[in-house]
């Protein structure tokens, strides 16, 4: 069965070897007496060298704290010996905009090749063979295949059909002849598409504002839920506005969008509004943070912090009757009767 396991091994680039100067990703395989071992992750982990001295521009003290065994990062290629595959690399040299670049286009060939390398494996395909033909005319042409995996999404039959690939038959006199065909088949055409699709597609981001709002009015409960409501409406179906409380009087105020200036504007907007209505019933509110990107990470860390909340408070006297409308990470009812529900 082996011999019939398509090669799902290949570096991510056309050429074999880094150029020399070239920021490179590379993971730290050991330790050795003259320098480190790495593997070179953009260029099917082919092994390179870091010497001690080009570690770092400071007197070493301890090999140790600047380079662990595991680690990613970017290095600067010295130089290198196709002949007899020897690459020396260097931490100390690599500049910090280097680092950045770097960064940026693995992470980009690292989805290109995750793509590309499901395609083979599931269609039974030689990756290198799809590279030869589908990657690293992209990467010509595009600049990066990634830029053209983005335009593919809404344009898959322009991007595609441009690929061809030679294949040689031999004709009715015996003659072999060289046909050109697309580089495609039908099936692993769809298999592609689908794949980039699922992988490529933005993903909407999030957007959180966190406030404190308070009113001693009588009623105040029922004005900071007007307030409340009326942030929430004004949302839109591209950025609907929601707003949920942590404990009083913090709140947070997130919405979901594909443009973040669109969302951040939004988001600005509805802490307006809520400040004018709860100005209006002599209340008040404070920006703790402003509107910003969050991250799931982020998200995580606030429903860990409001369940804290939720199991050090406890069924505390008057919570049935304070604005405390939903602390878990659910839709906040605001129209719904004032206490805790799921």
């Amino acid at each position: 069965m082996a011999s019939n396991t398509p090669n799902l091994e290949c570096r991510m680039y056309e050429s074999r070897y880094p150029e020399v100067d070239m920021a490179v990703m590379i993971q730290v395989k050991n330790i050795a007496d003259m320098g480190a071992y790495v593997s070179l992750l953009e260029y099917n982990n082919i092994e390179g060298m870091i010497l001690f001295s080009e570690l770092s521009r400071r007197r070493i003290r301890s090999v140790s704290s600047l380079i662990k065994v595991g680690r990613q990062e970017p290095v600067m290629v010295l130089r290198v010996d196709k002949d007899k595959g020897y690459i020396d690399l260097s931490k100390r040299r690599v500049a910090e905009e280097d680092i950045a670049t770097c960064e940026e286009r693995y992470n980009k060939s690292k989805l290109v090749h995750s793509i590309m390398r499901h395609v083979a494996e599931t269609m039974q395909l030689d990756l290198e063979d799809l590279y030869i033909h589908v990657g690293w005319p992209l990467y010509r042409k595009y600049g990066h295949a990634f830029e053209a995996f983005k335009l593919l999404v809404a344009d898959p039959d322009t991007i595609l059909d441009s690929l061809t690939r030679e294949v040689k038959e031999v004709g009715p006199d015996g003659q072999e002849v060289t046909k050109v065909v697309p580089a495609l088949t039908e099936e692993v055409k769809d298999a592609l598409i689908k794949n980039i699709k699922r992988r490529m597609t933005p993903q909407p981001m999030k957007i959180r504002a966190d406030i404190e709002m308070k009113c001693f009015q009588f009623d105040g409960v029922l004005h900071i839920k007007e307030a409340m409501r009326k942030a929430e409406a004004t949302g839109n179906d591209d950025c609907p506005v929601k707003i949920k409380l942590v404990a009083p009087p913090l709140y947070v105020l997130t919405t979901q969008t594909l443009d973040k200036e669109q969302g951040i504007k939004v988001l600005t907007n509805a802490i307006q509004v809520c400040t004018e209505t709860i100005d209006s019933h002599k209340g008040k509110l404070v920006v703790k943070e402003k509107p910003r990107t969050v991250s799931d990470r982020d998200d995580n860390l606030l429903a860990q912090h409001m369940e804290q909340l939720r199991q050090s408070n406890g069924d505390v006297d008057g919570d049935d009757d304070s604005e405390e409308e939903d602390t878990g990470m659910g839709e906040i009812n605001v129209d719904g009767p004032v206490g805790v529900h799921e």
